[in-house]
Protein backbone atom coordinates (compact mmCIF):
# COMPACT_ATOMS: atom_id res chain seq x y z
CA UNK A 1 0.00 0.00 0.00
CA UNK A 2 1.45 3.42 -0.63
CA UNK A 3 1.74 5.80 1.55
CA UNK A 4 -0.46 8.56 0.17
CA UNK A 5 -3.36 5.48 0.40
CA UNK A 6 -2.96 5.27 4.39
CA UNK A 7 -5.64 6.62 6.92
CA UNK A 8 -4.89 9.85 8.77
CA UNK A 9 -5.54 10.60 12.52
CA UNK A 10 -7.21 13.71 13.90
CA UNK A 11 -3.97 14.62 14.93
CA UNK A 12 -3.21 14.49 11.48
CA UNK A 13 -6.07 16.33 10.83
CA UNK A 14 -5.19 19.23 13.86
CA UNK A 15 -1.86 19.67 12.34
CA UNK A 16 -2.88 20.17 8.77
CA UNK A 17 -5.58 22.77 10.19
CA UNK A 18 -2.67 24.58 12.16
CA UNK A 19 -0.43 24.43 8.92
CA UNK A 20 -3.78 26.44 6.79
CA UNK A 21 -4.04 28.73 9.81
CA UNK A 22 -0.14 29.97 9.10
CA UNK A 23 -0.70 29.57 5.58
CA UNK A 24 -3.81 32.83 5.91
CA UNK A 25 -1.20 34.95 8.23
CA UNK A 26 1.18 34.85 5.68
CA UNK A 27 -1.17 35.75 2.83
CA UNK A 28 -0.98 32.51 0.94
CA UNK A 29 -4.59 31.97 1.11
CA UNK A 30 -7.23 34.04 1.44
CA UNK A 31 -9.86 33.89 4.62
CA UNK A 32 -12.62 31.98 1.99
CA UNK A 33 -9.88 29.82 0.78
CA UNK A 34 -8.78 28.76 4.56
CA UNK A 35 -12.54 27.79 4.85
CA UNK A 36 -12.62 25.46 2.20
CA UNK A 37 -9.66 23.69 3.18
CA UNK A 38 -10.03 23.63 6.35
CA UNK A 39 -13.48 21.53 5.55
CA UNK A 40 -11.96 19.33 2.51
CA UNK A 41 -9.37 18.55 5.67
CA UNK A 42 -11.41 17.76 8.59
CA UNK A 43 -13.41 14.85 5.75
CA UNK A 44 -9.98 13.79 4.45
CA UNK A 45 -9.45 10.01 5.12
CA UNK A 46 -6.30 8.97 3.40
CA UNK A 47 -2.87 10.75 3.63
CA UNK A 48 -3.60 11.74 0.28
CA UNK A 49 -6.25 13.58 0.75
CA UNK A 50 -4.93 15.58 3.63
CA UNK A 51 -2.12 16.57 1.73
CA UNK A 52 -3.96 17.67 -1.51
CA UNK A 53 -4.89 20.76 0.76
CA UNK A 54 -1.30 21.65 1.07
CA UNK A 55 -0.28 20.56 -2.12
CA UNK A 56 0.53 24.18 -3.69
CA UNK A 57 1.56 25.52 -0.66
CA UNK A 58 5.18 26.16 -0.53
CA UNK A 59 7.38 24.76 2.61
CA UNK A 60 3.78 23.09 4.30
CA UNK A 61 3.01 19.76 4.68
CA UNK A 62 2.54 16.50 7.09
CA UNK A 63 4.52 16.38 10.00
CA UNK A 64 7.26 14.15 9.24
CA UNK A 65 6.61 12.41 12.52
CA UNK A 66 2.69 10.90 11.17
CA UNK A 67 4.77 9.16 8.50
CA UNK A 68 6.79 9.48 5.60
CA UNK A 69 4.28 10.58 2.40
CA UNK A 70 5.12 10.66 -1.69
CA UNK A 71 5.87 14.57 -0.74
CA UNK A 72 8.97 16.44 0.58
CA UNK A 73 8.88 16.89 3.97
CA UNK A 74 10.32 20.96 4.42
CA UNK A 75 10.85 22.13 7.65
CA UNK A 76 7.94 24.00 9.55
CA UNK A 77 8.36 26.14 12.24
CA UNK A 78 6.38 24.59 15.46
CA UNK A 79 4.47 27.36 16.32
CA UNK A 80 0.57 28.48 14.44
CA UNK A 81 0.64 31.93 14.05
CA UNK A 82 -3.16 32.80 15.44
CA UNK A 83 -5.44 34.77 12.39
CA UNK A 84 -9.15 35.43 12.14
CA UNK A 85 -10.80 33.28 9.98
CA UNK A 86 -13.94 33.58 8.46
CA UNK A 87 -17.56 33.31 8.88
CA UNK A 88 -19.65 30.99 8.05
CA UNK A 89 -22.20 31.06 5.28
CA UNK A 90 -25.13 30.77 7.14
CA UNK A 91 -27.64 33.47 5.94
CA UNK A 92 -28.21 35.03 9.68
CA UNK A 93 -24.80 36.53 9.07
CA UNK A 94 -24.04 37.49 5.59
CA UNK A 95 -25.85 40.93 5.15
CA UNK A 96 -23.95 43.59 6.20
CA UNK A 97 -25.88 44.46 9.68
CA UNK A 98 -25.67 41.42 12.85
CA UNK A 99 -29.00 40.53 13.54
CA UNK A 100 -29.61 40.47 17.18
CA UNK A 101 -29.87 36.76 17.56
CA UNK A 102 -26.25 36.84 16.12
CA UNK A 103 -23.33 36.52 18.84
CA UNK A 104 -20.03 36.98 16.70
CA UNK A 105 -16.61 37.06 18.03
CA UNK A 106 -13.51 37.45 16.41
CA UNK A 107 -9.71 36.85 19.03
CA UNK A 108 -12.39 38.48 21.53
CA UNK A 109 -13.96 37.77 24.59
CA UNK A 110 -17.71 38.04 24.78
CA UNK A 111 -19.62 37.98 27.59
CA UNK A 112 -23.96 38.00 28.12
CA UNK A 113 -24.77 38.48 31.74
CA UNK A 114 -27.38 39.87 33.88
CA UNK A 115 -30.77 40.55 32.72
CA UNK A 116 -29.52 40.49 28.64
CA UNK A 117 -32.81 39.49 26.42
CA UNK A 118 -32.71 36.08 24.85
CA UNK A 119 -34.34 35.88 21.60
CA UNK A 120 -35.81 31.85 21.04
CA UNK A 121 -32.84 31.12 18.65
CA UNK A 122 -29.35 32.15 18.98
CA UNK A 123 -26.06 31.42 16.37
CA UNK A 124 -22.86 32.01 17.91
CA UNK A 125 -20.21 32.44 15.15
CA UNK A 126 -17.25 32.67 16.54
CA UNK A 127 -13.42 32.37 16.33
CA UNK A 128 -10.28 31.90 18.36
CA UNK A 129 -11.54 33.95 21.58
CA UNK A 130 -13.91 33.09 24.70
CA UNK A 131 -17.68 33.48 25.23
CA UNK A 132 -19.93 33.54 28.30
CA UNK A 133 -23.42 33.29 27.92
CA UNK A 134 -25.34 33.69 31.91
CA UNK A 135 -28.44 32.94 31.66
CA UNK A 136 -29.42 32.70 35.76
CA UNK A 137 -30.50 36.43 35.17
CA UNK A 138 -31.55 37.03 31.46
CA UNK A 139 -35.16 37.60 30.02
CA UNK A 140 -36.64 35.09 28.67
CA UNK A 141 -38.82 35.17 25.51
CA UNK A 142 -39.80 31.23 25.41
CA UNK A 143 -39.09 27.96 27.69
CA UNK A 144 -36.65 26.27 24.45
CA UNK A 145 -33.97 28.56 23.32
CA UNK A 146 -32.38 27.03 20.13
CA UNK A 147 -28.91 27.80 19.79
CA UNK A 148 -26.38 26.78 16.69
CA UNK A 149 -22.87 26.91 16.94
CA UNK A 150 -20.30 27.53 14.40
CA UNK A 151 -17.17 27.77 16.17
CA UNK A 152 -13.14 27.41 15.48
CA UNK A 153 -10.64 27.68 18.44
CA UNK A 154 -12.93 29.18 21.46
CA UNK A 155 -13.71 28.56 24.65
CA UNK A 156 -17.13 28.43 25.58
CA UNK A 157 -18.95 28.20 28.55
CA UNK A 158 -23.29 28.15 29.07
CA UNK A 159 -23.73 29.42 32.94
CA UNK A 160 -28.09 28.12 33.35
CA UNK A 161 -30.27 28.58 36.52
CA UNK A 162 -29.85 25.22 38.76
CA UNK A 163 -33.37 23.90 36.91
CA UNK A 164 -32.52 24.64 33.82
CA UNK A 165 -31.79 21.54 31.60
CA UNK A 166 -29.51 21.43 28.34
CA UNK A 167 -29.37 19.45 25.21
CA UNK A 168 -25.61 19.22 23.76
CA UNK A 169 -26.54 15.70 21.38
CA UNK A 170 -26.26 18.07 18.54
CA UNK A 171 -22.51 19.57 19.23
CA UNK A 172 -20.19 17.62 16.84
CA UNK A 173 -16.67 18.74 18.36
CA UNK A 174 -13.72 18.19 16.15
CA UNK A 175 -10.73 17.81 18.01
CA UNK A 176 -12.27 19.72 20.39
CA UNK A 177 -14.95 18.98 23.64
CA UNK A 178 -18.34 19.22 24.52
CA UNK A 179 -19.30 18.56 28.01
CA UNK A 180 -22.37 18.87 29.70
CA UNK A 181 -22.35 18.99 33.93
CA UNK A 182 -26.22 19.79 34.16
CA UNK A 183 -29.12 17.69 33.82
CA UNK A 184 -30.34 16.94 29.81
CA UNK A 185 -33.84 17.04 29.88
CA UNK A 186 -36.72 17.19 29.37
CA UNK A 187 -37.47 20.25 29.59
CA UNK A 188 -39.40 20.46 32.97
CA UNK A 189 -37.89 24.07 34.74
CA UNK A 190 -37.22 27.64 33.66
CA UNK A 191 -35.36 27.27 30.58
CA UNK A 192 -34.20 24.33 28.27
CA UNK A 193 -31.30 24.89 25.80
CA UNK A 194 -31.22 22.69 22.45
CA UNK A 195 -27.40 23.25 21.36
CA UNK A 196 -26.14 21.87 17.67
CA UNK A 197 -23.51 22.77 15.32
CA UNK A 198 -19.88 22.58 15.13
CA UNK A 199 -16.99 23.22 17.41
CA UNK A 200 -13.53 22.80 15.81
CA UNK A 201 -10.19 22.55 17.82
CA UNK A 202 -12.48 24.52 20.83
CA UNK A 203 -14.64 23.52 23.58
CA UNK A 204 -18.26 24.03 25.01
CA UNK A 205 -19.33 23.57 28.25
CA UNK A 206 -22.92 23.82 30.54
CA UNK A 207 -22.53 23.95 33.73
CA UNK A 208 -24.62 25.83 36.89
CA UNK A 209 -23.48 28.83 38.64
CA UNK A 210 -20.80 28.45 41.14
CA UNK A 211 -21.36 27.16 44.32
CA UNK A 212 -25.26 25.77 43.12
CA UNK A 213 -24.07 22.49 44.45
CA UNK A 214 -23.21 23.69 47.73
CA UNK A 215 -26.61 25.66 48.27
CA UNK A 216 -28.05 22.55 47.30
CA UNK A 217 -26.73 20.79 50.22
CA UNK A 218 -26.78 23.59 52.73
CA UNK A 219 -30.77 23.96 51.39
CA UNK A 220 -30.22 27.61 50.96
Amino acid sequence: MEARDLRVSDAEREHVGELLQRAVGQGMLSLGEFTERMDSALAAKTRGELNAVLADLPGMQLNPAYGAGPYPQPAVPSAPVPVPVPPPAHPAVTGQSVPSNVIRGRMSTVTRKGPWHVPPTLYLDTRMGSVTLDFTEAVMQTQVVHVTVDDYCSSITLIVPPEATVDLNGVDAVAGSASNKVRTGPPYGPLHLVVRGRVRFGSITAKHPFGTALRKMLGT
